[in-house]
């Protein structure tokens, strides 16, 4: 199993934030091979992009890399629309996106921006939903799906994506969310969640698989870390959420995730918009772990 690796930009911030994020992804060296955005509208008062204009634009500039969501929440596009933007992205950026989809969660971002925001088995069914209403308008034409939330009747997708976008299901809920992953991802993801918790729901979707007839193993396995590395151990930004300490430190936290099977890591920096992190965990940690081929 080859492992590589993402890196997640910033969406918000200064004014030289666009010029902050080309810096680093153009330090990005194999194995890294992908680029990820986050979908939110606000966090307090603090200027944020738009997270689909964003991934367009840097996705142009930096034609290296794959590019994904981290994830959408599927109740901010209308699901047939959706489908029509990422066959166009896919179509023109020549295959290289990958789209992350979750149930949404952030209330406060509903109610500014005028969604319902249903309760979360409606949302996490809602997102059931729309995988499937995506890969219809992805694989048939016209495309029709009558569903409990979302319906379409004679959609038209054309051109369509070729090929066709993994659809990566975010999300850890383990009887609903995870459920639908294993009857509806190709890649699956979660974040900021220590080994021994990202275990235990990777025992719960291959229970969910099992139940289904999914072959677990047809689902790629990715992991979101914020990471904080430095040689001097009082430079780290230590914290809950967040792999932290010297290279030593930070690849034996990596580890055990690549021995249970994460094949992807999306990675975002504490030390943005410095660069040390980053060329620290390139040329300092990635060489520790065992990666495999």
């Amino acid at each position: 199993m080859a492992v590589d690796f993402g890196l997640v930009i910033s969406l918000g911030g200064t004014e030289s934030l666009p010029d902050d994020n080309r810096r680093f992804l153009g330090a990005l060296a194999p194995p890294f091979t992908t680029f990820w955005v986050e979908d939110h509208f606000q966090f307090g008062e603090r200027p944020l992009l738009e997270c689909w204009t964003a991934l367009s634009v840097y996705g142009t500039e930096f034609p290296s890399l794959k590019m994904g969501t981290i994830v959408l929440s599927q109740s901010y596009r209308n699901p047939a629309m959706l489908a029509k933007m990422a066959a166009a992205l896919q179509w023109l950026s020549r295959g290289r996106l990958i789209l992350g989809i979750g149930a949404g969660w952030k209330e406060d971002e509903y109610r500014a921006y005028g969604y319902p925001f249903p309760k979360p088995a409606d949302r996490i069914h809602q997102l059931d939903e729309a995988v499937q209403i995506i890969r219809k308008m992805w694989t048939e034409m016209p495309a029709t799906f009558e569903g409990r939330f979302y319906q379409i009747k004679d959609a038209i997708c054309s051109p369509r994506p070729d090929p066709i976008p993994p659809i990566m299901i975010g999300g850890g809920g383990e009887q609903l969310t995870l459920r639908v992953a294993a009857k509806r991802a190709d890649w699956w993801n979660i974040g900021f969640r220590p080994f021994q918790e990202y275990s235990h729901k990777v025992d719960v979707l291959k229970s969910h698989c099992a139940h289904l007839g999914r072959d677990f193993n047809s689902i790629k396995l990715t992991y979101y870390a914020r990471v904080s590395v430095s040689k001097d151990p009082n430079a780290v930004q230590r914290g809950e959420r967040v792999v932290a300490g010297t290279p030593d430190e930070v690849a034996q936290s990596l580890q055990p995730f690549i021995d249970l099977g994460v094949s992807h890591f999306m990675v975002g920096f504490n030390d943005f918009p410095d660069l040390a992190g980053l060329e620290l965990f390139q040329n300092e940690v990635i060489p520790r772990l065992r990666l495999g081929s």
